[in-house]
């Protein structure tokens, strides 16, 4: 007995089931959406808290490593202080190394820069492209406004997202304490957080939080060596080019490479605007060709291989990722968008059952059929 009713519909209303699915689709997402906005909105309320932990969780990455490494010799509290000790150290060095450089050769870098992008606003007006003064001029303002204003850009939106004194000291001691207890009792803390769930989903969520740390910790860990060996081969390459302003150039890539893909290609971009005004075209050519390279051994060696599967992400998907970041909040949002990123789609693979070395439970491969007697 044939049926005119459609395919997947009910016989009774008409309605096609190719309808009724999408709309079943669309008022889930909707729901998923809402309570997204919602939770951004009590974060937003809370956010120096949210900051603190988040950089805390940061901070427990770089650590951890090297505590569990001296827990085989020493008592863990004991560890945990000289591993972060000792990461802290790395720290100011790093960040003395870099402030140094930029303070000490700041204002040679800025002259060069501006007499490099005189003679590139020369060629924009006389060379093939024949621009108008007016445009070559809004192009260069606004390029030497954002090399100018990236520090006090980065201080600004940290600053504004910290606010009063008064909060920067509760984000501080909320960030402080949360590193020990992370690094001292991390399963206790989740197994806690976990034990709140209800029992169904307890082994899903168990697992999304753990696909999440390993993408932000490996992402943590990896970005800090690829920054410091894009910094170090820019830094080799100049010098053997002889181009002024070797370490100054070399501490604006190191700090442009924490954001991927973008970061170290502008950065190194200021290092041929600085050879074509001190070395010639020519040599300003061999700084991009050094660009190109770098950035080539980057995406291609240096990244599989430290990050591995920590930040399984498509280039465009990370540019994208870094512009809403920074659309949000700025460059913080910029710096920290790909491990937030990377940790979001490790989960979403996990749920929709796409992560094969992590079968969602009850999408497990089937079960094989006993043989026949």
């Amino acid at each position: 007995m044939s049926s005119d009713a459609p395919a997947g519909g009910d016989p009774g209303d008409g309605i096609p089931g190719t309808l009724k699915l999408v709309s079943g689709l669309t008022w889930r997402v909707l729901i998923v959406l809402a309570g997204v906005v919602v939770a951004g909105y009590i974060l937003d309320l809370i956010f120096p808290v949210v900051f603190a932990l988040f950089f805390a969780m940061l901070m427990t990455a770089w650590c951890q490593p090297l505590m569990n490494l001296l827990h085989r010799f020493l008592p863990k509290v004991i560890s945990m202080v000289l591993a972060l000790l000792i990461i802290g150290a790395a720290v100011v060095v790093i960040l003395g190394s870099v402030i140094r450089s930029s303070i000490g050769e700041g204002p040679k870098l800025l002259v060069s820069l501006q007499t490099g992008l005189t003679d590139v606003e020369a060629w924009l007006n006389d060379g093939p492209l024949h621009m108008s003064d007016a445009n070559i001029s809004t192009m260069l303002a606004n390029v030497q406004n954002w090399a100018k204003g990236f520090g006090v850009n980065l201080l600004g939106d940290v600053a504004g997202a910290l606010g009063s004194v008064g909060t920067l000291v509760v984000a501080a001691s909320v960030f402080m304490y949360a590193v020990v207890f992370f690094l001292l009792t991390p399963t206790t803390i989740w197994g806690w957080i976990i034990s709140w769930m209800p029992r169904p989903i307890q082994t899903p969520i168990d697992t999304s939080g753990h696909l999440a740390w390993d993408a932000i910790s490996g992402y943590t860990r990896g970005i800090v060596i690829v920054a410091f060996a894009d910094a170090m081969l820019v830094f080799i390459g100049l010098t053997i080019l002889q181009v002024p302003l070797a370490p100054a150039l070399a501490a604006v890539v190191f700090i442009g490479a924490f954001i991927p893909v973008i970061g170290a290609p502008v950065a190194t971009f200021f290092a041929a605007v600085v050879a074509l005004a001190e070395r010639g075209p020519l040599t300003a050519l061999l700084v991009i060709g050094l660009t190109v390279l770098v950035g080539s051994f980057d995406g291609d060696v240096l990244q599989p291989l430290v990050m591995g599967k920590a930040v399984s992400l498509h280039p465009l998907a990370i540019v994208a990722a870094i512009a809403a970041g920074s659309i949000a909040m700025g460059i913080v949002g910029a710096l920290i968008a790909v491990p937030i990123a990377g940790a979001v789609y490790s989960v979403a693979k996990y749920l929709t059952g796409r992560d094969p070395e992590h079968p969602y439970p009850g999408n497990g491969p089937p079960a094989a059929e006993p043989a026949a007697a």
